[in-house]
């Protein structure tokens, strides 16, 4: 399990996205496909997407403070995501 960075700067974001701190968190704590990273004020913001407990499939963008995730965005994944997640996800050894 990870530690997360939450106040009300990101959770208030993810809710504007109808996304709660519970599912970003279970979404990351799963199986994720990493899309890609940026570096964007000098921290690198890694993209992936991932399913939360009841199967919603999420994007999510986070960032690595010290030894916590601080989640900077998360919202429902593209239907492109989604496929791709799904066929990657079955493909991994369980």
């Amino acid at each position: 399990m990870f530690r997360f960075d939450w106040d009300d700067a990101n959770s208030d974001h993810i809710a504007r996205h109808g996304v709660t701190v519970e599912e970003a968190e279970e979404a990351f704590n799963g199986y994720t496909l990493e899309l890609g990273y940026e570096v964007v004020d000098g921290e690198e913001r890694v993209e992936e997407v991932g399913a939360t407990a009841k199967g919603r499939i999420l994007d999510l963008v986070t960032v690595l403070r010290g030894d916590r995730i601080r989640v900077v965005t998360a919202f429902d994944a593209p239907r492109t995501m989604r496929l791709e997640y799904y066929r990657r996800e079955g493909m991994r050894d369980e």
